[in-house]
């Protein structure tokens, strides 16, 4: 008897310590599986529902609620002695000793998908200019997220890939970007938030001494645009057309619209085009005969990929972005982060709410 004790205090002070730990240590494991498993549907969510809207499909977006994991560990002993006196009866004499360890983990995920208002808001709302130019003070290239978000500047139209009203860009677009580009490179374009009243509206400045090639630029700007040569602040403000000469009209767009946008850029196969399932993918744009580079290249395969960045299945397709391609990659995760710049708080509404228990 006095032999079993030392395994089954052992086993006592395991199950006890392990309780005390559990705690902290399912916090760092935890964290990091749920938000590498969290990022990567979000991700797959994101270019599905592209690749749907191409192919004039229903897109749906579900939310991640919530994820509550609840964990359980239970420990039971069981000691048994029986001994019978030897005058009374046999002598007999029994003992027993026994263990159960348990360990229960059931982690509770909450779905939740977006529809009605919060659909319209989140999706259908055009983002709002101070949004866009304060992703441009933060460093992002002027010239990217114009083409990412803008449908037109002071009326130059942007390329859109939407089948039902596709067009090029218009010709000054493209030396437009690239002027602006060059300006935001020398750090002489500047943005502030000017308040009037109840009201914040964006206004652009240009510095004054800059050296002859951006100064040169800065005219270009201003012409193309119809902008005062000489006035040093323009007001930014939504809208397809300015008031004078001294605002500056951004039509932006909706994260929709974005996505179908993105979505023009996809290498479909060529049997869904000639079965007409899908419209072809528009031709490459150039500039003085130089092809404008696509803001994202979308392949398609009939084999699942081996290296890819990102991929869904499609269609009895794979359509996925290569993990090499460090421009369509950034540009996702540009995407994403556009996307989770969008409104989705105001007021509540009677959305299902979906709860499911994955352990």
């Amino acid at each position: 008897m006095s032999r079993c004790h030392n395994p089954f205090t052992v086993f006592v002070l395991f199950c006890f310590t392990g309780c005390g730990v559990m705690g902290p240590y399912t916090v760092v494991r935890d964290r990091f599986d749920y938000t590498g498993a969290i990022g990567d549907s979000w991700k797959e969510q994101m270019l599905i529902n592209t690749v749907k809207l191409r192919y004039g499909d229903t897109p749906v977006f579900i939310d991640v609620a919530s994820v509550i994991s609840q964990y359980q560990v239970a420990a039971q002993v069981n000691l048994g002695l029986t001994w019978v006196h030897p005058v009374t009866s046999v002598a007999t004499n029994s003992q027993s000793v026994g263990g159960m360890a348990q360990y229960v983990e059931r982690p509770t995920i909450t779905y939740m998908p977006l529809s009605g208002e919060k659909f319209a808001r989140s999706l259908m709302k055009p983002l709002p200019p101070p949004a866009i130019l304060s992703l441009i003070q933060a460093g992002y290239p002027i010239d990217l997220v114009l083409r990412f978000c803008a449908g037109t500047v002071n009326g130059i139209r942007n390329r859109y890939g939407g089948s039902a009203r596709a067009h090029p860009a218009d010709p000054e677009f493209y030396p437009l970007l690239e002027r602006l580009r060059r300006i935001q490179d020398s750090g002489a374009i500047g943005l502030r938030v000017q308040k009037t009243g109840e009201t914040e509206g964006v206004v652009m400045t240009f510095r004054g001494k800059v050296d002859p090639q951006v100064q040169e630029a800065i005219l270009f700007v201003r012409k193309t645009l119809g902008l005062d040569p000489s006035a040093s602040d323009i007001r930014v403000v939504y809208g397809s057309v300015a008031k004078d000469d001294k605002e500056l009209a951004l039509l932006t767009r909706s994260i929709l619209e974005i996505i179908i946008d993105l979505g023009s850029y996809i290498e479909v196969p060529s049997v869904h085009v000639d079965e007409k399932r899908v419209n072809p993918t528009m031709p490459e744009e150039t500039v003085q005969g130089v092809p404008v580079p696509p803001l994202m290249r979308i392949h398609s395969s009939t084999d699942k990929p081996g290296d890819a960045f990102i991929a869904v299945p499609y269609r009895n397709y794979w359509f996925w972005i290569d993990d090499r391609d460090l421009r369509s990659k950034t540009l996702f995760s540009f995407l994403m982060f556009v996307f989770s710049l969008t409104e989705t708080g105001g007021a509540k509404e009677g959305a299902p709410i979906i709860t499911v228990p994955s352990g």
